[in-house]
C-alpha cells in the first residue's frame, strides 16, 4: 500500500513531463518480461534440451523485455528513479540483471547439454525473483523517504502555479 502511494505520486508527473508514461510503459514491460522469462526458465528445466528451443527463445525474448523496461524505470524517472538504483534495491536489481545475461547466455550457448539448460533455467528463475524483491524494496525505500513524494507534489504545484500567473497575464 505505501509503494502504491508513491507509485501514485510519481505517475502523473513524468506523463505531465514528458508526455508519455514512462513508469507504466517500463514497469509493464520489465513485468511482462519477467513472467516470459519466468516461464521459459521452467521450460529449460523441465523439457529435454532436444525439445526446448522454444523455451530458449522464450527466454531471450523474455530477457530482452524485462531488461528493457528495467532500464526504462531506473533511468528516466530521474529522482524518483533513486530508489531503483541504491541501498538493498539496487543490489538485488543488479543482481537479477547478472543473472538474467547469465541464464540466456547459458540457455543460447548450451543447447545440447542438459544440465547447463537446468542452470540457465534456475538462473532466469532467481533473476526473476531478485528483480521482483528488488521493486518490492524500492517501493519500501521510496515511501519510506518524503522527499519522493514530496518533491514531485511541490513541483507539480510549481508548475500549475505558473500556468495560472502565465494564463492571467495575457
Amino acid at each position: 500500500m505505501v509503494g502504491l502511494r508513491t507509485f501514485i505520486e510519481g505517475w502523473p508527473v513524468y506523463r505531465q513531463l514528458t508526455g508519455t508514461d514512462p513508469l507504466g510503459r517500463g514497469a509493464a514491460a520489465r513485468s511482462a518480461g519477467s513472467a516470459l522469462a519466468s516461464g521459459a526458465a521452467v521450460g529449460l528445466i523441465a523439457a529435454p534440451s532436444t525439445e526446448a528451443d522454444p523455451a530458449r527463445r522464450m527466454a531471450v525474448a523474455g530477457a530482452a523485455l524485462e531488461l528493457f523496461g528495467s532500464h526504462r524505470v531506473e533511468t528516466r524517472l530521474g529522482l524518483l528513479s533513486e530508489p531503483y538504483r541504491t541501498g538493498r534495491a539496487g543490489r538485488l536489481l543488479r543482481a537479477g540483471r547478472v543473472l538474467t545475461a547469465a541464464g540466456v547466455a547459458g540457455a543460447v550457448l548450451g543447447r545440447r547439454s542438459r544440465a547447463v539448460s537446468v542452470l540457465s533455467g534456475a538462473a532466469l528463475l532467481a533473476a526473476s525473483l531478485a528483480t521482483r524483491f528488488g521493486v518490492f524494496h524500492a517501493g519500501v525505500a521510496s515511501a519510506a523517504d518524503p522527499r519522493y513524494t514530496v518533491v514531485p507534489q511541490r513541483e507539480r504545484l510549481e508548475r500549475r502555479w505558473a500556468a495560472r500567473t502565465a494564463e492571467a497575464d495575457r
